[in-house]
């Protein structure tokens, strides 16, 4: 069970600091992700962090995120910095018991509900 929190509406230029908490032992022993989608589109994978919090973040967004987790709290972490309007989007939380095709949304079987972020310009 994953509870994504932190989303809201800042403007350009600013930062947001998504959480997600996972119930049980999800955080520590998993693959984790954020994926995120917009309306129409297919859900986009943003950043994943292995059980040992090694990360992988999607190029199109490198530079401008830090995924990281608090094993002890069984939270993830997206800081997202320099947010830009294009970046509005529903975010989500995933796991997976294995980091294997990462981009790929039916390879994570747990999501949470999703936090909304808004970037006005």
């Amino acid at each position: 069970h994953l509870v994504e929190s932190g989303g809201g509406s800042v403007q350009a230029g600013g930062s947001l600091r998504l959480s997600c908490t996972a119930s049980g032992d999800t955080g520590s022993r998993y693959c984790m992700a954020w994926f995120r989608q917009t309306p129409g589109e297919e859900r986009e994978w943003v950043a994943a962090i292995d059980s040992d919090g090694r990360p992988r973040y999607a190029e199109s967004m490198k530079g401008r995120l830090t995924i990281s987790k608090d094993n002890a709290k069984n939270t993830l972490y997206l800081q997202i910095d320099s947010l830009q309007p294009e970046d509005t989007a529903m975010y989500y939380c995933a796991a997976a018991r294995i980091c294997v095709a990462l981009t790929l949304p039916n390879k994570w079987n747990n999501w949470g509900q999703g936090t909304q972020v808004t970037v006005s310009s």
